[in-house]
């Protein structure tokens, strides 16, 4: 059964969509990259800060990108709707500054044309601002919530944020297989402010670097979402994008995917298709 999304909730998606540029490109590493040296088991916080490192740095020098998402929500009772966008990412470096970004949605009709600019930092709130159509007015958003759920699904605005190194403490707690491969396993702790986590478990294969998966703990410390990071496809012989992104809240028995297709790598895209102006023209 299709649900239909409305407007009203702009706002709010506003503080969560922008995220969904830097989750992806974030969560990836290059191919063909020599293995680091990591610190030993005895010192695991300088192991998991390094793990952290290497996935960085493995994913640098993309330049600009283009993509196409589909979001599909699934409720307890197996109902699902769907939601299709389109987005342009900006890579970005400095000492607070992240990935620029620019959605815009293409369906359902009632968010048609709804466009969102993001400005991402690293500890402080990204800047944003939404173009919304009904009122043909471009509107700046506050950015300070960053727990709120996405447009009912399963993905919180900081799940999507960049995974800028700079956001955490790390902690290494073990090796283990995932899958058909070997992970390190890090405890990674939010240092920003407004988090709706106490903590997040990642786990990073040790071949390529790539994200498999995510464990989000609540407030109270307790077990809330995880995140399944499949089907990876290789861009520009250097860059792993995952194709599919599956979340699971416990709590609510309710999960998210998102699906990406027709990525582009460096086509062109400068500072001035990210500016207020090109909200209005995104449609």
């Amino acid at each position: 059964m299709h649900k239909p999304i409305s407007i009203l909730n702009a706002n709010r998606a506003a503080r969560l969509v922008a995220g969904v540029i830097l989750l992806a490109t974030s969560l990836t590493s290059a191919a063909f990259a020599q293995a680091p040296t990591l610190p030993g088991p005895e010192d695991p916080v300088a192991r998991g800060r390094a793990i952290a490192d290497e996935t960085d740095r493995r994913n640098i020098g993309w330049g600009d990108s283009q993509a196409n998402m589909k979001m599909i929500l699934t409720n307890a009772y197996g109902e699902t709707s769907e939601r299709e966008l389109r987005f342009h990412s900006l890579e970005k470096q400095g000492a607070n500054i992240g990935d620029w970004g620019l959605i815009v949605f293409d369906k359902p009709r009632d968010v048609d044309g709804t466009a969102l600019l993001t400005y991402a930092k690293i500890l402080d709130p990204d800047d944003q601002w939404m173009y919304l159509p009904a009122v043909k007015r471009v509107k700046r958003i506050s950015s300070v919530n960053k727990s709120g759920p996405f447009m009912g699904s399963e993905f919180a605005f900081e799940d999507f944020s960049a995974q800028e190194v700079g956001k955490f403490s790390y902690k290494w707690l073990r090796d283990e297989p995932c899958g058909e491969r070997q992970c390190h396993v890090v405890e990674r702790t939010p240092l920003y402010e407004y988090s709706g986590y106490t903590k997040q478990i990642v786990w990073t294969d040790t071949t390529d670097y790539q994200t498999r998966k995510i464990d989000y703990y609540d407030r109270k410390g307790e077990l809330l979402k995880t995140l399944l990071l499949s089907d990876y496809n290789l861009y520009q012989d250097k860059y792993w994008r995952a194709q599919d992104l599956y979340m699971v809240n416990h709590i609510t028995e309710k999960t998210t995917r998102l699906t990406w297709n027709n990525y582009r790598f460096l086509t062109g895209l400068t500072d001035a298709d990210f500016s207020t102006n090109s909200l209005k023209r995104a449609r």
